[in-house]
């Protein structure tokens, strides 16, 4: 059976590295059989603000719609976004915000504090791209990012398992080594096709 993934690039910039990597995933994935969707989050239009939290529902812009059968579509999501000031760009936060809903990602039960995940049967991979060591990211901030997006949205949505995939220290690289990684996230979208 074809596997179907979808890659979600959140840098808001199209010429930095990390579309290069989102389509070296891409090629990876493609080039082993794997039927392949991808969204540049800096392509849709949408508001990226939750307005009124969870009180009240704020339309779903067409793009969204579509963002959202897409990631309904996928067995396996591919986070590929940059890590500033320990986070997520604040666009692709935007997008996590107004699509993982209530009754879409996630529903609360009535009169409990449990919840039903309905995103179960989808696996993820986040590849973030960092400007300090992998391991110094974890040890002194704690991994805020990932925390954020593995265990506060993906996994509280269903999505099991996720792996991590750490790239940098982009800022120092050369182009010899930005080519090694990009091989790396090849080898990584052929492998999980």
């Amino acid at each position: 059976m074809q596997k179907k993934i979808l890659i979600i690039n959140g840098h808001p910039n199209r010429e930095s590295f990390n579309f290069g990597v989102a389509n070296a995933y891409q090629e990876g994935a493609i080039a082993s059989g794997a039927a392949v969707r991808t969204i540049h989050i800096i392509d849709l239009k949408f508001n990226p603000n939750l307005q009124f939290g969870y009180r009240k529902r704020t339309e779903l812009e067409p793009d969204l719609l579509l963002a959202w059968e897409d990631i309904k579509w996928a067995d396996h999501l591919v986070w590929v976004h940059p890590v500033w000031w320990g986070g997520l760009p604040a666009l692709m936060k935007g997008f996590i915000d107004r699509l993982f809903l209530p009754g879409f990602a996630f529903q609360y039960r009535e009169n409990s504090l449990l919840w039903d995940k309905l995103l179960k049967g989808k696996s993820a991979r986040i590849i973030t791209t960092l400007d300090q060591p992998s391991w110094y990211y974890t040890l002194v901030y704690g991994k805020p990012s990932v925390n954020q997006l593995k265990r506060s949205t993906l996994l509280f949505c269903g999505i099991s398992p996720v792996k991590v995939t750490y790239i940098g220290i982009i800022k120092t690289s050369d182009p010899i080594k930005r080519d090694k990684w990009l091989q790396k996230v090849k080898q990584l979208g052929h492998k999980q096709a």
